[in-house]
């Protein structure tokens, strides 16, 4: 493990090496593309991201770059960051101080939800209902998310009950307080995105839980003690057994 004693908010940094590389072991990653951000102060104005065309396998603790999304100087240092993840991340952390992690994937079942001519994700299971009346579905896809793009976007994360919005004929952005609970909500999407369509798939009627107990499970999922955090641990001590080099 390299000496981190010089580097700021090593915790943090670990946390979200971990979700890196465990997003491209679920294959929730695409390419070198789609980024994950923290803020780091108090405003919400200074974030970690991860750096311009790196894996997510690859990512760890002291490869992410710190930046400020109140600094227009921020594409010209020499470790910018991608332009859209700057457009988005940006976007966001100025306009949504509540929203201190942001996960921006295009992972396959989200994409595919993205991509139907209703993109709302019905709660017909208890993983779905996870998400009742907390996701937000934008219609206006506008082309890459560059910083005219992403402003947009970010509006419709204003209201701090919405964790998800699904990025029409995009993806899902995925908005928390902490890695651990960002990250269990991305998989919780993806995994609540399949059930849907493979649901769709059989042509039959679905079971749709009433609004009361959607609402009810979704609250008892928001208070369900310590899961999220017992999600990454579990993340990362599954990593440490493979000699992964996250926390370097």
């Amino acid at each position: 493990m390299k000496d981190h004693l010089n580097i700021t908010h090593w915790a943090e940094r670990t946390d979200m090496a971990a979700a890196f590389q465990w997003a491209a072991k679920l294959n929730l990653h695409e390419a070198v593309a789609n980024h994950f951000s923290l803020a780091v102060n108090d405003s919400g104005s200074r974030f970690l991201i991860n750096p311009r065309g790196r894996h997510f396998a690859r990512i760890t603790a002291s490869s992410l770059v710190e930046i400020d999304a109140n600094d227009p100087e921020t594409m010209n240092r020499p470790d910018a960051p991608d332009p859209t993840a700057w457009g988005l991340h940006g976007s966001l952390h100025r306009a949504c101080p509540h929203a201190r992690c942001a996960m921006h994937v295009h992972s396959i079942h989200a994409t595919v939800l993205a991509s139907l001519a209703d993109s709302r994700l019905p709660s017909i299971d208890q993983n779905t209902a996870m998400f009742h009346n907390r996701v937000v579905v934008d219609d206006h896809y506008g082309g890459m998310a560059f910083e005219e793009e992403a402003a947009r976007c970010v509006q419709l994360l204003a209201d701090p009950k919405i964790t998800t919005m699904v990025m029409g004929n995009h993806g899902v952005l995925i908005i928390g307080r902490t890695v651990a609970e960002t990250f269990n909500r991305l998989y919780y999407f993806e995994r609540a995105a399949e059930t849907y369509i493979r649901a769709l798939q059989t042509g039959q009627p679905l079971r749709h839980l009433p609004d009361a107990i959607a609402e009810k499970t979704a609250q008892e999922w928001e208070a369900y003690p310590g899961f999220a955090e017992d999600h990454l641990r579990e993340i990362k001590a599954l990593l440490d057994e493979t000699a992964s080099a996250y926390a370097s």
